[in-house]
């Protein structure tokens, strides 16, 4: 049988076993040994258990929990109410300020926690109340939660970014560079448009109604928040600094948050620790399940040259490379709809890599544009993760109307993923100015 007509049986046989509910790990190693077995005979499942256990023999795999820890530390304490508290007090006259210390408050506290539900519920809990308390509309409050909780898979330390770089043996460091102006890029056009819609909607003048704060108010909230940016400052510089590696940094970003959550927060009981220590043991055997079972996955579609002649069939087609580049962007763009971030990249990012490269796109530049068209899978149905979240904590806003709210944030994606395109620098120069050009 063609490996084309194979790989076509593959993703239908892959998108049916997940449909089904069956957690992702565990579907992508049902898939991997039924078309080995079927394909390649009984002998080939020898090797899975050492194909496996190799994903995961990786010094670099050790970020992941480490960076997980320091996210469930910080979002297990009050620093998202504190966050959003310290921003409302400093922004609270400014016209649209609410929406924007909203958004402001999601971004750092994703790029603190880098988690998009963790920031949704710790930013909503106030936020949302607030901002209706002010007059502003359902779908504005809801909308603008929803989507800066998906900032956190873009702004460093990022999960997601580590993952993409194990997946495809791209440097962590200059990943997390690649994502900081994009961060940036799109946490200011998020708040554009919120402050824009808001005053569309005739509700600025709701701003006014906002309490006025003496300086000694904004200073005295400082001291709560301060802490953990100054963590996540020192964690970058020493990464950056060639002080330490990614994991050796998230290892002691790790201790010094759990520190300055119990000096802060007099989190010192044992049963708040374990919390942490358990959620955060949840997650990271979840993550790094995935990234096991997406190496025996990739290991039968190499096999089986699936991922060869995929790669052949794309580089024959004599298209133009930014048509290829819109293709791609679609697929990514439906998969983010159905599966979780991680396993879109780990199962996607090794087949595309070669592809885009071969067409000249830089390959950190690409992993920013992966990562927006995950976020935007985070608050779009059927999945749409983010979106339960903030159901989860207004019930009584429909989801229709968070959904209504949460598209106008999708198209200022899809708009940053035009200007990336257009000024591919944005991506790539903060990683060439501080690391050099990629060898």
């Amino acid at each position: 049988m063609e490996p084309l007509t194979i790989g076509l049986m593959v993703a239908f046989a892959t998108v049916v076993v997940l449909f089904t509910g069956i957690s992702v790990g565990t579907g992508l190693l049902v898939v991997a040994t039924g078309f080995l077995l079927i394909f390649d005979g009984a002998r080939s499942l020898q090797a899975l258990p050492e194909i496996f256990f190799g994903e995961l023999n990786s010094f670099a795999l050790l970020s992941i929990p480490m960076f997980i820890i320091m996210g469930a530390a910080i979002a297990s304490t009050r620093a998202g109410p504190d966050l959003y508290e310290a921003l409302e007090r400093w922004l609270t006259r400014v016209p649209g300020g609410l929406v924007v210390s909203n958004l402001g408050a999601c971004a750092l506290f994703a790029a603190m926690s880098g988690s998009s539900p963790a920031t949704c519920a710790a930013i909503g809990k106030m936020g949302i109340p607030e901002m209706r308390r002010r007059g502003y509309p359902e779908e504005v409050a809801a909308g603008s939660i929803a989507a800066g909780g998906t900032l956190g898979i873009l702004i460093p330390p990022s999960v997601t970014m580590i993952v993409y770089g194990i997946a495809t043996e791209t440097s962590i460091g200059r990943l997390f560079l690649a994502g900081v102006l994009p961060g940036l890029l799109l946490t200011g056009l998020f708040m554009v448009w919120a402050i824009y819609d808001t005053w569309r909607r005739g509700a600025a003048s709701a701003v006014l109604s906002g309490a006025r704060y003496s300086w000694r108010e904004r200073v005295e909230i400082l001291p709560r928040v301060v802490p953990f940016i100054a963590i996540i400052i020192g964690v970058l510089y020493a990464m950056y600094g060639g002080i330490a590696t990614p994991s050796e940094t998230a290892a002691v970003g790790a201790l010094l948050c759990i520190a300055v959550a119990i000096v802060v927060y007099r989190m010192y009981r044992a049963a708040d620790l374990w919390v942490v220590l358990r959620d955060s043991t949840r997650e990271s055997v979840m993550i790094l399940f995935i990234i096991g079972a997406a190496g025996v996955f990739s290991f039968m579609l190499s096999s089986l040259f699936v991922t060869q002649s995929v790669a052949q069939w794309i580089a024959a087609l004599e298209v133009n490379r930014w048509v290829l580049m819109a293709v791609i962007n679609l697929f990514l763009l439906v998969a983010g709809f159905f599966l979780p971030p991680v396993a879109v990249i780990l199962m996607s990012a090794p087949i595309l890599l070669p592809i885009i490269t071969s067409a000249g796109f830089d390959p950190y530049w690409f992993a920013v544009i992966v990562t927006i068209n995950m976020e935007i899978g985070l608050i779009t149905p059927p999945v749409g993760l983010n979106l339960y979240v903030i159901n989860g904590i207004a019930p009584d806003i429909s989801l229709r109307k968070i959904l209504v709210g949460s598209l106008p944030f999708v198209l200022c994606m899809a708009l940053a993923i035009v200007i990336l395109c257009i000024f591919p620098g944005l991506a790539t120069w903060l990683p060439e100015a501080v690391m050099g050009e990629a060898i």
